[in-house]
């Protein structure tokens, strides 16, 4: 009878460690400085390092032709009072420069990932700040964040001279689709030797590498007339694994039992009892052991042990033979994946093989782990199989191959048989 599967993540706590952390950097960190002199600092004003621009915003650019039109006015009259009125708007232009510059200046910014990232998830993409001044807290930032899917297989470097302009739109047009954005403020200020944190959600829309950049850093502090805007320009790679997907399960691979009376020391739905534990919220109240719970005033349960059964192997295929379509070859991927999963959780998955090398044993998470993100990578193979391919040798246990099925699904056969399809 076919059974109908519903595909959760991996639950979390799993893939601890899968922490990808950049480098901090920023405008001014705890290394040794250049002595402080005022050349220094007004060279530094005049002309700002690459990357850091001081920009008028639309006030700022009102206050500007303000201020042209009272200079004008006040040579033509020479009055006084507007005079007075074009050095005031002229201080607070400088002034307001000023403390942007010093707002940004030894602010420190990396860029944490907390993985593992899976297609179609959410990910959460975290933007550390540090203020490394001792009195001065800094205000009102925002941050410009982008991530976009690196291609798995490189393509050379094309020329544009030949292209015609259509097409450069189209893979321009392409390009900025398949890239997301997102500007988040800075929701409070950070306080001198302080630290901050801004929480972008982002949802990989495919495997493979995923560019996360934190583009810029920027403030309109204090009065909103200038724009200070710094280019970061950091960025990490993180690996996106392949997105769960429903199958149905016709059988069940390596399910030969071994011996009569044979058990396995581990917890499972066998019929011999392994041991008592006290009850549990969601325990079924058919397994708790009356007597026992009198006698140690505790509620307690039955344990039983598992049946004990032969595990299995996956050789997953990617010739380009095989799978010419790039939609199947997807779909093996994802259907490969989430199927591994299920058998490790099962304890049933034994070792792993893609094409043409050898086993690779699966004894824990990492090793899971691994295998994901090998998928999350792979390609079809322009290596031909063939009927000629010797299958992998297992030392117990079915190998469990996967095949194309009908016009667009995949299905996956242990010893001829079909036990599940997508």
């Amino acid at each position: 009878m076919a059974m109908a599967v519903d595909r959760d993540p991996i639950a979390p706590g799993t893939a601890a460690g899968r922490e990808v952390v950049s480098g901090w950097a920023g405008t001014g960190g705890e290394e040794k400085r250049a002595p402080f002199t005022w050349n220094a600092l007004l060279w530094s004003m005049v002309c700002p390092r690459r990357g850091h621009r001081l920009l008028p915003t639309v006030s700022g650019t009102l206050l500007i032709a303000v201020a042209f039109g009272i200079g004008a006015a006040a040579y033509n009259s020479s009055n006084n009072i507007l005079f007075i009125t074009l050095s005031l708007l002229l201080s607070c232009l400088l002034f307001s420069g000023l403390l942007s510059w010093m707002n940004l200046r030894r602010v420190l910014w990396r860029l944490r990932v907390a993985g593992p990232l899976r297609a179609g998830h959410d990910a959460v993409v975290t933007a550390d700040l540090k203020n490394g001044r001792r009195v001065l807290p800094a205000y009102g930032l925002w941050l410009d964040f982008s991530a976009r899917s690196v291609d798995n297989e490189g393509k050379g470097a094309e020329s544009t001279f030949t292209a015609r302009a259509a097409d450069i739109r189209a893979a321009l047009a392409a390009a900025e689709r398949g890239e997301r954005r997102a500007r988040l403020p800075l929701a409070d200020r950070i306080a001198p030797k302080g630290q901050a944190a801004v929480d972008w959600i982002v949802r990989p829309e495919r495997r493979g590498l995923l560019r996360i950049e934190l583009a810029g850093v920027a403030s309109l502090f204090p009065f909103g007339f200038l724009r200070k805007d710094v280019g970061v320009g950091q960025r990490v790679e993180a690996v996106v694994w392949p997105a769960p997907v429903e199958y149905r399960r016709w059988g069940t691979p390596g399910a030969k039992r071994r011996g009569e009376g044979e058990r396995e020391r581990r917890a499972g739905g066998g019929s011999d009892l392994l041991a008592l534990r006290r009850y549990a919220p969601g325990d079924s109240h058919r397994l708790v052991h009356w007597k026992a719970s009198a006698r140690s005033g505790t509620l307690l349960v039955r344990q039983f042990s598992a049946e004990s059964s032969e595990g299995c192997s996956l050789w997953i295929r990617t010739d380009r033979e095989l799978w010419p379509e790039p939609e199947r070859f997807e779909l093996l991927v994802r259907f490969a994946a989430t199927y591994a999963e299920d058998l490790f959780r099962q304890g049933r998955l034994r070792a792993v093989a893609l094409d043409r090398e050898a086993l690779r044993p699966v004894r824990g998470v990492r090793d899971l782990e691994d295998l994901l993100d090998r998928l999350a990578l792979v390609n079809p193979s322009a290596e031909s199989g063939g009927e000629a391919t010797p299958e992998p040798r297992t030392g117990r246990g079915s190998t469990v191959v996967f095949a194309p099925e009908g016009k667009h699904g995949v299905a996956a056969f242990a010893e001829g048989i079909k036990v599940a399809s997508a």
